[in-house]
């Protein structure tokens, strides 16, 4: 496949240098993106990149990914309005370890000659002292140059350290190193990067009297202006301890139409004509909303696993009515916590399940107004313990709890309620 091609009907490109699509054509290329150290996991944003190195990588290129174990200790002021606050080596080793292990997922590291590898700025940066920095890079780069980049002419009238503004320097000598000791010709990034990957390959041509190109993808945002990847409760991780593999997935279900016809060029690896063909198939059903499901089941499980996606879909379908009371038995606890989040919670000791479920209900935890309102709501259909709809009064025992110490209980379609056994 022809990778610059590639990238172009699937939209993740916004500026490339000239000479770039020749080079790619001309022989198998190295090319690598950056990634920032300062948590330890990637979240969805980042996933952009790492597309861009797997479709790399299948067009039968080689991927370095670049983890910042030096720029994370600098801070990478582009589209920042302040300095960041600095990590301290141990969280930035056990972050560097974290997002390392992630990209390990994504890319195949035993391939032959285009086999991906993960390299760390700090192995050429940390022998290299100030004085020979500023003499042997820093010489070649013009102050003028330097405040002609958005990133530091957005930040004159506030301020930025010194530190901050060397940071285009420290990022160019990473192109110029790995495109001396590594035949890496090419830098990738976002096109908030633009400014820092030029600084690279003018660093090559400056200094190594080489050539080196570059390509830059679009920032995604989402059609109604909002920003991608972020939801009310912050960012989506790739980390499933940080956002669950069912939030994960519903994240993409919830997608809105516009936006699922953007994404799924970007984040499946679907071809062109799989892809047209699900756009036409979404358009005349909407409501199916084929496009988002064909998306969450695809990231879902390339990000997490099969059986991540598998009880993702169950845990779905039980808020949506579709589930018996064994798929919900059958969720593990942090999948039925994820689910049940936010639902109005109330706690209650083992030795009240001795007490009929109208007392647990009515009297133990307030979760009808009275036995009457309970008894009422019995007649009508309307009451579930479990996901099981209740005819009459029942006595709940320790086998009935859900992981061993959960009762759901639901008052008509939508209303759900947690009650915590201990």
């Amino acid at each position: 496949m022809n990778f610059v091609e590639e990238l172009k009907w699937r939209g993740m490109i916004h500026d490339i240098m000239p000479g770039t699509q020749k080079q790619f054509e001309k022989e198998m290329t190295s090319a690598y993106i950056g990634f920032d150290p300062t948590a330890d996991s990637l979240h969805i944003g980042s996933l952009v990149q790492i597309m861009i190195l797997v479709h790399l990588q299948r067009c039968g290129h080689k991927p370095f990914a670049l983890v910042g174990g030096a720029t994370g200790m600098v801070g990478d002021p582009s589209g920042k309005s302040k300095e960041r606050n600095f990590l301290d080596e141990k969280a930035l080793n056990h972050n560097l370890a974290s997002v390392q292990k992630q990209l390990e997922q994504f890319l195949d590291f035993d391939c032959g000659a285009n086999s991906a590898e993960v390299v760390n700025n700090y192995d050429w940066f940390k022998e290299f002292n100030f004085l020979d920095f500023i003499r042997d890079v820093g010489k070649h780069m013009s102050v003028n140059y330097m405040m002609a980049k958005d990133s530091v002419k957005s930040r004159l009238e506030t301020g930025m350290s010194f530190t901050e503004f060397s940071y285009q320097l420290v990022q160019g000598y990473d192109f110029y190193w790995l495109w001396k000791n590594k035949n890496c010709k090419v830098q990738l990034g976002g096109s908030d990067q633009w400014g820092n990957i030029v600084t690279g390959t003018e660093l090559v041509r400056r200094k190594g009297e080489g050539k080196a190109f570059a390509i830059t993808t679009p920032l995604i945002k989402k059609a109604d202006g909002g920003k991608f990847g972020k939801t009310e409760t912050g960012n989506v991780w790739l980390d499933k301890t940080k956002t669950s593999p069912y939030k994960f997935y519903q994240f993409w279900l919830n997608s809105s139409d516009k936006d699922a016809k953007n994404y799924i060029k970007i984040f499946t690896l679907l071809s062109q004509t799989e892809i047209e063909k699900l756009i036409a198939e979404h358009d005349e059903s909407p409501h199916l909303r084929v496009l988002q499901k064909a998306i969450a089941e695809e990231v879902t499980t390339r990000v997490h696993s099969k059986e991540d996606l598998e009880m993702a879909i169950k845990a779905s379908n039980i808020l949506f009515g579709k589930s018996t009371a064994e798929d919900l038995k059958s969720l593990d606890e942090e999948t039925f916590l994820s689910v049940f989040e936010g639902v109005p919670q109330f706690e209650m000791s083992k030795a009240d399940l001795n007490l009929g479920i109208l007392d647990i209900v009515a009297d133990k935890t307030k979760i009808f107004a009275s036995k009457g309102e309970v008894r009422r709501m019995i007649k009508s259909n309307a009451v579930s313990i479990n996901k099981e709809k209740i005819t009459e009064d029942v006595q709940l025992t320790e086998n009935d709890l859900l992981n061993g110490k959960y009762i759901l209980a639901q008052k008509g379609k939508k209303n759900y309620f947690l009650i915590i056994v201990s």
